[in-house]
C-alpha cells in the first residue's frame, strides 16, 4: 500500500469517528436530552467540489489502471462523504445546562443575547462570536425558546 492509501484510510477513519459521535455519542453527553431541532443543510457546493474532486481521483486511478484498493478506498470516500453531508441531518440538542450546535458544546451562561432575524434565523451572541442559527421549520424557533425559557 502507499502513501495515498493510508491517507485515504486515516481520511475514512476520521470521517467514520465523526459519524458515530455525531449520531451516538453527543446524544448522550451532558445528560438529557430536552429537545432536538432540525437544522437547515449548509454547504452543499462544498460537499459537491469535494465529491468531483473524489471523482477525478477515482477516474485517474481507473484509467491509469492503478492498485484496485485504491479504488475501493476512494469509492469507500465518495460514500462516506454522501453520508456526512447528504444524508445525516445536521441538528441542535438542547440539554438542562446547555446546547450542542455544530457539535460544540455551548454553556447557557455564554449566551449575552438572542435575536431573531427577519429571515428566520436564530442569533445568539456569545463572547467573542455570534451562532447563527438557521432552523428547518419556523415552528421550531418557538420550541427553542420555550425550552430555553424553562431551563432558566
Amino acid at each position: 500500500m502507499s502513501l495515498t492509501d493510508y491517507l485515504i484510510i486515516a481520511l475514512l477513519a476520521l470521517f467514520l469517528l465523526y459519524a458515530i459521535y455525531d449520531e451516538f455519542i453527543m446524544d448522550r453527553l451532558r445528560g438529557k436530552t430536552r429537545l432536538k431541532v432540525l437544522l437547515q443543510r449548509r454547504n452543499k457546493l462544498d460537499s459537491l467540489i469535494f465529491i468531483g474532486l473524489i471523482a477525478i481521483v477515482l477516474w485517474h486511478n481507473v484509467s491509469a489502471q492503478g492498485p484496485q484498493i485504491t479504488t475501493l478506498l476512494l469509492m469507500l470516500l465518495a460514500f462516506m462523504t454522501i453520508y456526512i453531508f447528504w444524508i445525516r441531518r445536521p441538528k441542535l440538542l438542547l440539554k438542562m445546562q446547555g446546547l450542542f450546535y455544530a457539535n460544540v458544546w455551548v454553556d447557557y451562561s455564554r449566551i449575552n443575547s438572542m435575536n431573531l432575524s427577519e429571515d428566520g434565523v436564530l442569533v445568539m451572541q456569545l463572547e467573542h462570536r455570534r451562532l447563527l442559527i438557521h432552523v428547518k421549520e419556523l415552528d421550531d424557533l418557538e420550541r427553542i425558546y420555550k425550552t430555553m425559557i424553562e431551563n432558566q
